[in-house]
């Protein structure tokens, strides 16, 4: 029998988990995001150096950004974090949800709070990049108003989204 408990989105630090949690999940991400790209890791201390900050201190690595945090309970099952504006844009990354909780509405629901944070920090735009190779994180950004702008990223097998909040 699978646990239905409602899923609550939450600001962190202010509300919700633990730091340790919230690492749990960036590893889990990064780690995930590695072996797709043929990348042979093993554990957080084969992560480039960028990655393994956001790891071992998030509070540090996203200062001046929002991070959400999905929780079931007192679980976190998700992440997400909202940059802070420039130029009246925002960027979304680290978008993760936990496998065991897929399919739930987690990462809409992740997606519709970072947009209504935007809103309330008055940006106009909300732009993300995700690997070519995750088809289904694209149809999710897509079916929630997300079109493929033109790229910023230099990182090649990258499509770069943006929405108008």
């Amino acid at each position: 029998m699978t646990d239905q408990r409602e899923v609550a989105v939450v600001r962190w630090p202010a509300q919700g988990p633990s730091v340790d949690q919230l690492a749990e999940l960036l590893a889990a991400y990064h780690l995930r995001t590695e072996a797709e790209k043929g990348e042979s890791v093993v554990d957080v201390d084969g992560l480039p150096d960028r990655y393994r900050a956001e790891i071992l201190d998030p509070r540090a690595a996203f200062a001046d950004d929002a991070v959400l945090m999905a929780l079931s309970g007192d679980t976190a099952v998700g992440c997400l974090v909202v940059t802070a504006p420039v130029g009246g844009r925002s960027e979304i990354k680290r978008l993760w949800t936990d496998p065991a909780f897929r399919s739930r509405g987690i990462a809409s629901g992740l997606v519709g709070a970072a947009l209504a944070h935007a809103a309330e920090s008055g940006v106009s735009t909300v732009r993300l990049s995700v690997w070519k190779w995750r088809a289904g994180a694209i149809a999710l950004y897509e079916r929630l108003g997300f079109t493929v702008a033109q790229s910023w990223e230099e990182r090649d097998q990258l499509v770069c989204m943006e929405r108008a909040v």
